[in-house]
This record gives C-alpha cells, structure tokens and sequence, in this order.
C-alpha cells in the first residue's frame, strides 16, 4: 500500500489534470471544484490579485469568451507535498483557436499554486502565473520556452 504522501501527490496531480480538462473543455463547472473557495490568484491580467472563486472563474469566462477552441499544457510539474498543505510549480501555455478563426500557439508562462487539503479534497488556495520582465524595457518577455 502506497505512503500517504504519495497518495496526496497522486491526488493533487489528478487536480491539475483536472484544470487541464476543464480548460479544454471550457468547463467553469469543472474548474470550480479544484479551486478554494477564497483562492487568492495572482493572475497575468489586472488587477494584481483576484480574490474568491468567482473571480477566478471570472477569468476562465474571459479565457473562454476569446478562444473558440482552447488547450492548455502543462510541463515539468514539481510538488512538495505536505500533510494539509502543498506546493507546486510548471510551466502552462494556453493556445487554440481564436474567435476570429485565428490559430495560436500561446505563450510559456510561470505557473505555481498553492494547495490546501479542505475536508478530504486538495484544492487550491492561491495561484500565480507570471512572465519575465525585461528589466530595462520593463516589458514581459512572452516568447520563452521551457
């Protein structure tokens, strides 16, 4: 019988698969059970943070209102696992379809979350996605790959 440590990570890495799913299935519903309900998201749009489930699923409909068809990957996932908390960090990149018919390939960005073990489930409490910044432009650097 598996640690229950490795039960856990086993657990959260389902979550993330789940974020995956609902993403490419445009699913707020799905999404909406990964997530705390007071999740804290430090999310690449403004304003610096989005507080509470509704405006993190806020940001999926504004995801999902631009993308006719969307994917969302996810590379080199590493977690710390805890007996209630947890971390975790990747690379994600969101791509698709546009509304207007236009294909992208998306853009790498800096993933992290933090996971809270609420009654039994992991969901996550705070999440971060993020680019470089050029320091001397001040602009994000979008074109990097993991």
């Amino acid at each position: 019988m598996p640690a229950q440590h490795e039960v856990d990570e086993a657990r959260i890495r389902q979550q993330v698969d789940k974020i995956v799913e609902g993403i490419r299935g445009k699913d707020l519903k799905a999404l909406e059970q990964v997530y705390a309900a007071d999740v804290v998201s430090f999310d690449i749009e403004p304003p610096l943070q989005h507080v509470g489930i509704a405006a993190k699923l806020k940001n999926w409909t504004n995801v999902f209102t631009l993308f006719r068809e969307v994917s969302y990957e996810v590379r080199d996932l590493k977690l710390t696992v805890g007996t209630d908390v947890a971390y975790g960090h990747c690379f994600g990149r969101l791509s698709g379809t546009l509304g207007d018919g236009t294909a992208t390939s998306g853009t790498w960005v800096r993933a992290t979350f933090g996971f809270r073990k609420i009654d039994d489930d992991w969901l996550i409490a705070h999440d971060q996605a993020s680019v470089p910044i050029d320091m001397l432009s001040g602009k994000g650097v979008a074109d990097l790959e993991p």
